[in-house]
């Protein structure tokens, strides 16, 4: 007798699932998150550029604008399936071995994920404000061990790389680089202002056109 009833518990659940999963993945839903993925796939690969004052090999992007936006829009899931899709199309075309996309997968997520997570409990200015406050800080905590413990080794494996050349490539952080001291000028001089001001640039323009493209998408 218990069996049974757990059994139809059990069932119960499963259905009750099954039926939020069709209601999250309606078409409009899916119809949104495909352009938004096309949106922030464009800016991924052609809309960068370097910064004169960050080595070389970074590129200031806004790809990060409409995950954002998707992410506040359609929730914490649809965030992060944009920004995975986003990475996925970039994997045939990669010139990193697939480690400058699964960093950027691994920020990307870190950024949006709790970002729209509280946006969605308190869906006003205030809740807005801390949940790209919050996003920020784990995006950019997520970004400086990534490049301290993977991506650093990963890029001197790949490109056949030593340490002297790579501190080289980053004189333009200070002159006082060394290969002894390079990681303490790297990330702290580099990572963390670089991807700090990368969430700022996507968290001001988020924030100034999500209202307006929000009362667009409940159009439809």
């Amino acid at each position: 007798m218990q069996d049974n009833q757990t059994t139809e518990k059990q069932t119960e659940s499963a259905t009750v699932t099954t039926k939020r999963r069709e209601k999250y993945f309606t078409a409009s839903r899916c119809a949104k998150i495909g352009i938004f993925t096309a949106l922030a796939t464009v800016l991924y690969f052609f809309a960068k550029f370097p910064l004169p004052f960050f080595p070389p090999f970074w590129d200031m992007k806004f790809s990060d604008v409409p995950v954002l936006i998707g992410g506040f829009a359609l929730g914490p899931l649809a965030g992060v399936l944009i920004v995975t899709a986003m990475v996925l199309l970039k994997l045939p075309m990669t010139s990193t071995a697939c480690v400058g996309e699964l960093a950027d997968l691994l920020i990307g997520i870190a950024f949006v994920l709790p970002a729209s997570l509280i946006y969605r409990k308190k869906k006003n200015v205030k809740g807005a404000l801390l949940g790209i406050g919050v996003g920020t800080i784990c995006s950019v905590g997520v970004a400086m061990l990534v490049n301290r413990f993977i991506l650093v080794k990963a890029y001197m494996h790949f490109y056949h790389m030593d340490m002297q050349t790579l501190t080289n490539l980053c004189k333009v952080l200070s002159d006082k680089i060394t290969p002894e001291n390079f990681f303490t000028y790297y990330i702290f001089l580099g990572v963390l202002p670089f991807n700090l001001l990368r969430c700022t640039v996507a968290s001001v323009i988020t924030f100034l056109v999500y209202k307006r493209i929000s009362k667009i998408l409940k159009k439809f």
